[in-house]
């Protein structure tokens, strides 16, 4: 195990837990106490947690991992999903990304494309991820616009109101969302409002919304509300969606892929 994998496990861990000892730490890692302490130290530098008396507790209190650390979680569903909804792209569209680790495995699947290769665009990315755009960015086909605002570090996404005049001022094809839930009696939802009202323009300002999410995600209600099922036009979504929530959003008028 890398010290990346450990320090994700751990943080994983703290997440389950709200609260780690090293010695149990240590036993669940399979790594020595003196390891998990030095990860615990140099974690704490970096303000993901806070160390305490023999171990460590979640910093502040709402408590979300950087993007940079949920990245391998459920990484294969998610580079299905990924693959799904860049197929549902048609090329020369424009292209509404939210930031997020399944939109950002989307952003990596167009970019693959053979046919998305050249074009005058090829295709128009607008996105309010700084990662998104810097992994676009160096594509001269590909017509990348990205919004002003106010940094988010846990997300990478800008958001805020010279975020939000920017998007009120554009048109897309296609909006591609990553959520935190989606219920098929409350919407869709994350848990910060500054992200809900961004994702929300960006609902409003395309003709065709996705939302592209593992089946975790699904059937579960979050914080703040970005839209009602009923302005979702396709989920794209694993094979673990259960079928009575599958039946739920398919009876709201989403189409409902599981890959």
């Amino acid at each position: 195990m890398t010290r990346k994998e450990r320090w994700q496990r751990l943080l994983d861990l703290l997440v389950e837990r709200g609260g780690l000892e090293v010695e149990p730490a240590a036993e669940v890692l399979g790594v020595s106490a003196a390891t998990i302490r030095r990860d615990l130290d140099q974690l704490a530098e970096q303000q993901l947690l806070v160390r305490t008396r023999g171990g460590a507790v979640p910093h502040g209190v709402s408590y979300e991992l950087p993007l940079r650390y949920r990245t391998s979680r459920r990484a294969a569903e998610k580079l299905r999903i990924s693959e799904a909804v860049a197929a549902l792209i048609a090329p020369g569209e424009v292209v509404g990304l939210t930031g997020g680790t399944t939109t950002t495995e989307v952003a990596r699947a167009l970019a693959a494309r053979a046919d998305l290769a050249v074009g005058s665009p090829a295709l128009t990315v607008v996105t309010n991820a700084l990662n998104i755009a810097g992994e676009l960015v160096i594509r001269p086909q590909f017509k990348i616009v990205l919004t002003g605002g106010v940094a988010r570090p846990q997300s990478y996404e800008l958001t805020g109101p010279l975020a939000q005049q920017v998007l009120g001022q554009l048109t897309m094809d296609t909006a591609v969302l990553g959520v935190d839930a989606f219920d098929p009696a409350d919407g869709a939802a994350t848990r910060h409002e500054d992200e809900a009202a961004m994702n929300r323009l960006l609902c409003e300002r395309a003709r065709r919304v996705v939302i592209a999410a593992d089946s975790t995600k699904l059937g579960v209600r979050a914080f703040a509300r970005i839209c009602a099922t009923s302005e979702v036009d396709v989920l794209v979504t694993d094979t673990g969606l259960p079928p009575d929530v599958a039946q739920g959003f398919a009876t709201a008028g989403v189409e409902v892929l599981r890959v």
